[in-house]
């Protein structure tokens, strides 16, 4: 850009040294400043063209970013429900067995009071029986 500038003082200037014909040096200096504008112009579009890849470089880089962060947290998320749905299923693991073993303690004790009960009945029959025998040895009947 520096040197496109110097050239084009240059040529201007010795545009302005020639005296043959002014027609030519005017034409001249005219397509210089065509020559210089266009190349602004040039130098423009350039810098708005860097300017917008930029933006949308740093657009698409951010966007980039926030689909991470969000597919980050999801993932998180998801785990802590995993992690929460164990603990829920080893917590009712844990009353399934404590109601079963309860049911097994209550029937156990029923079927202690029933082998209870059979046996008192059975050692009252037993007794009723031994006195029966008994009175009838007194009686001698």
């Amino acid at each position: 850009m520096k040197n496109l500038l110097l050239s084009s003082i240059l040529l201007l200037a010795l545009s302005f040294t020639s005296c043959r014909d002014t027609k030519k040096s005017e034409s001249v200096g005219d397509a210089i400043e065509n020559a210089a504008d266009a190349a602004g112009d040039a130098v423009e579009n350039a810098a708005d063209a860097a300017g917008d890849a930029v933006e949308n470089a740093a657009d698409t880089a951010g966007d980039a970013v926030e689909n991470a962060a969000d597919a980050a947290s999801d993932a998180a998320d998801k785990a802590g429900d995993a992690v929460d749905g164990a603990v829920n299923a080893a917590g009712d693991a844990v009353d399934n067995i404590k109601a079963k073993a309860g049911d097994a303690v209550d029937a156990s004790g029923d079927a202690v009071d029933n082998v209870k009960a059979k046996a008192g009945d059975a050692a009252d029959n037993a007794t009723d029986a031994v006195k029966k025998e008994a009175d009838k040895l007194k009686t001698g009947i």
